[in-house]
């Protein structure tokens, strides 16, 4: 018997890999089996498929054997709902025109089209092979977002048969138009009162994409110092904007094309799961959804420890790989890392407007919930006193806004975009070590502080390959080729909190 073929898709971490539907039918009793790994989901689709035909009035009979190739790429969700139906209707006889199409999309038991997620991987897909996407309409403007796909949305599963018969033809999806983003921004530096050192702070972070750690006592200002940041970051590139509304799209959240890097605050009693991704489906976490952006942790010593140290290899590599029995994927997971802490269990020690109420052993079993590893990973860590409560009263609101700080990043960020971007790297905190020693000059004074803080600081490899490219980005805010003695004195200063409190 012949065989009828479309094209669907599968997810794998946030990449659509083509699947190929193969449909025979053969004689005996009536029965559709589905090969080829398909999950639980997939193996529904029999049930959904069959009602969404027999609203058309096609009736399958005989022997029914779909295959997915290739058959040792596990299979997942409803995307492939709607090729298998194509391709069955096709071998029932419909001769359909099925080649040169990709098709996603869940079918209920009536016939419309449901919007499913991984609408984007699918129409970055699509580009690449050439071929127009069709898929549920409420899934439509979502792709389009790829402006180099051809889309086409529809509600129905009859849309899409007089679609492809030339009967109806199906109107392509309009790109959106991609917003960047406003002058509005969460917390203006300027209403920040007092904190000079750390709106500084703030500034080298953003300006080099560097992990930060503030600790201070509650009411500081550690969370609106954490929530300005995301006004100075700069806006996304096009391939990075892909990958961020690429994990949303898998993530099954709701998109926008928009420029507007992600902020992700995250509550202490978040799961390994929630933070790093997994379950039944391996969905993205949190350290994903926060990827080209900033991911918060408040109250970071109240993480549980098996959740921080997951974190250990996102932060180094940019990636978080999530294995269960069902395979392993990868997420991207380049984050900027900001976290919040007191300085102790009651958060008062060492603040003169506050009496602290924990002895020695409470504050020292505090500080090691907080691993060597992970506090090595903090490019900065930066002490946040309580501003003085006539500051916040009679001060007026001054200084510097966000907009004025964020030119100064921006024009940081070109530079490092000049001198890391044919090497493949964005910013200063990506590049490896052995590339940034290669590349990065350092005048005779900065080697000699340098030397002198490996003891002073205790620096280990990692730390020290930190605190230059830290200094890097400093010298960079100010124009300067070269990293001079002041950026490594500066870098140093955000280094000095060796342990929490």
């Amino acid at each position: 018997m012949p065989l009828s073929r479309s094209m669907g898709v599968t997810l794998r971490g946030i990449e659509a890999v083509p699947v190929e539907v193969e449909v025979q039918v053969t004689g005996g009793l009536f029965a559709i089996n589905v090969v080829g790994l398909p999950d639980a989901s997939v193996r529904e689709a029999r049930e959904r498929v069959r009602g969404a035909l027999k609203s058309l009035g096609v009736s399958l009979r005989g022997r029914v054997t779909v295959n997915l190739a290739p058959a040792e790429v596990p299979k997942e969700g409803a995307l492939l709902d709607l090729p298998m139906a194509l391709a069955m209707m096709d071998a029932s006889g419909m001769s359909l025109p099925l080649e040169g199409s990709l098709f996603i999309g869940e079918l209920s038991l009536d016939g419309r089209l449901r919007p499913v997620r991984g609408a984007i991987p699918a129409a970055v897909l699509a580009a690449r092979l050439g071929l127009p996407l069709i898929l549920p309409a409420e899934s439509a403007r979502e792709a389009a977002m790829v402006r180099e796909a051809r889309v086409f949305g529809a509600s129905t599963l009859s849309q899409v048969v007089s679609h492809l018969k030339g009967e109806r033809v199906l109107e392509q999806a309009v790109s959106p138009e991609v917003e960047d983003p406003g002058g509005d921004v969460p917390v203006d530096l300027r209403d920040v009162r007092g904190q000079a050192a750390a709106k500084r702070a703030l500034e080298v972070a953003a300006a080099g994409h560097h992990n930060l750690l503030m600790v201070g006592p509650p009411g500081s200002g550690k969370t609106m110092l954490a929530r300005a940041l995301k006004g100075l970051l700069p806006p996304l590139d096009d391939r990075e904007m892909i990958e961020v509304l690429s994990v949303h799209s898998v993530a099954g959240l709701p998109v926008r094309s928009c420029r507007e890097r992600p902020f992700r605050p995250v509550h202490p009693t978040a799961s390994t799961v929630a933070i790093c991704g997994g379950g039944s489906s391996l969905r993205p976490g949190e350290v994903s959804l926060a990827h080209r952006g900033v991911l918060f942790l408040d109250e970071l010593p109240e993480f549980q420890r098996d959740v921080l140290e997951a974190l250990r290899g996102p932060l180094e590599d940019g990636v978080i790989r999530v294995s269960r029995a069902s395979g392993t994927v990868e997420y991207p997971a380049r984050v900027l890392l900001v976290c919040s802490a007191n300085p102790c269990p009651c958060g008062y020690l060492g603040d003169p407007e506050g009496r602290c109420r924990c002895s020695l052993g409470d504050v020292r079993r505090y500080r090691r919930r907080i691993s060597g590893p992970i506090l090595d990973r903090m490019d900065m860590r930066l002490e946040v006193p309580r501003v003085p409560a006539a500051e916040l009263i009679d001060a007026p609101s001054g200084g510097e806004d966000s907009r004025m700080v964020r030119s100064r990043v921006l024009a940081a960020r070109r530079i490092q975009a000049d001198r890391w971007g044919p090497l493949g790297y964005l910013c200063n905190s990506e590049v490896p070590e052995g590339i940034l020693r290669r590349h990065v000059r350092l005048t005779g004074d900065a080697k000699e502080i340098l030397k002198g803080a490996i003891g002073a600081f205790r620096l280990s490899g990692r730390g020290l390959s930190r605190v230059i490219r830290l200094s890097r980005t400093v010298a960079d805010l100010e124009g300067s080729p070269s990293v001079e003695g002041r950026h490594v004195g500066e870098a140093l200063s955000y280094r000095s909190l060796e342990e929490v409190g």
